[in-house]
């Protein structure tokens, strides 16, 4: 499926800070990239927009992207299920909104959704998918990414995911999955590509989408505060704390139990080297 065997150090990003986004570096890079001297051979070029944010994040500061190597699982996948409707949960600065909407574009796809909680990061987006030439199939949502898939649903925008890259905050994995199966936009066919499973992991979205039918009726509810699974680290469960100061995810979330999903690990890394993995999970089945 496009799993990187090896990871080349050539093509290794800075590595991760203590401090390692939302520092003034998003807006750093949106003028590095509209500063470079062949700015005009890359308007309309996805390829050559990417290779400009990953020049920065390779030379100047780390950016938490999904990166080439875990990118190219999920491109091997909208290959292959060829979806009208893709969505991606966390747009971050638009790298892989860049790469997977390009890669929806060439498949014969129609819309694809970057949901993105931060109004500043989604500007940046907006503004290197368009600079991509992307707009026609790229849409940005501003918002909690759970009011944003209600929004999106209640005025029919949004009537089915077909494939779903989740990569935003982690513990609002498995709540906002639960969300679409209600919703029925999660369904039989659906694909979901979860990025961090492994680095720095995801717990109960992985035994979620791993279990049986009867499992998840018997497992409803786990260990959660202000719905936050307690088995999340607190650096993972406080990430965006200078901006929400109390993340509260929706408690009374249960899902469609009776969905089957066949799920499998993909092993790759993060764009500095760290291994990681994307879940694939594929829903299969109703019962």
């Amino acid at each position: 499926m496009g799993a990187a065997k090896e990871f080349d150090p050539s093509k290794s990003y800075q590595q991760q800070e203590e401090v390692f986004f939302d520092d003034g570096r998003e807006i750093e890079l949106l003028h590095f990239v509209h500063g470079k001297s062949n700015i005009e051979e890359i308007r309309g070029n996805p390829k050559k927009v990417l290779e400009a944010i990953d020049e920065y994040a390779r030379g100047k500061k780390y950016l938490m992207n999904v990166g080439e190597d875990k990118g190219r699982i999920v491109t091997d996948l909208i290959r292959e299920r060829k979806p009208e409707t893709m969505v991606e949960l966390g747009g971050y600065i638009g790298y892989s909104c860049i790469l997977f909407g390009a890669a929806v574009r060439d498949a014969g796809g129609k819309r694809y959704w970057s949901l993105e909680r931060n109004p500043e990061f989604a500007a940046v987006i907006s503004s290197l998918v368009d600079l991509a030439g992307l707009g026609d199939v790229v849409k940005v949502e501003v918002g909690a990414s759970d009011a944003s898939i209600k929004r999106l649903h209640s005025t029919g925008q949004l009537q089915h995911v077909d494939m779903m890259f989740l990569d935003h905050y982690k513990p609002a994995y498995t709540t906002d999955l639960k969300l679409c199966e209600e919703l029925r936009l999660v369904t039989p066919g659906s694909v979901l590509a979860a990025d961090n499973v492994v680095h720095p992991g995801n717990p109960p979205y992985l035994e979620y989408v791993r279990s049986s039918c009867e499992q998840k009726k018997q497992n409803m509810k786990g260990n959660a505060v202000n719905g936050v699974d307690t088995r999340f680290a607190d650096r993972t469960a406080n990430q965006y704390k200078n901006r929400v100061s109390h993340e509260k995810l929706d408690e009374s979330r249960v899902g469609n139990p009776n969905l089957v999903y066949e799920s499998q690990l993909v092993d790759s890394f993060e764009p500095n080297g760290i291994p990681d993995g994307v879940e694939v999970t594929r829903c299969t089945a109703e019962e």
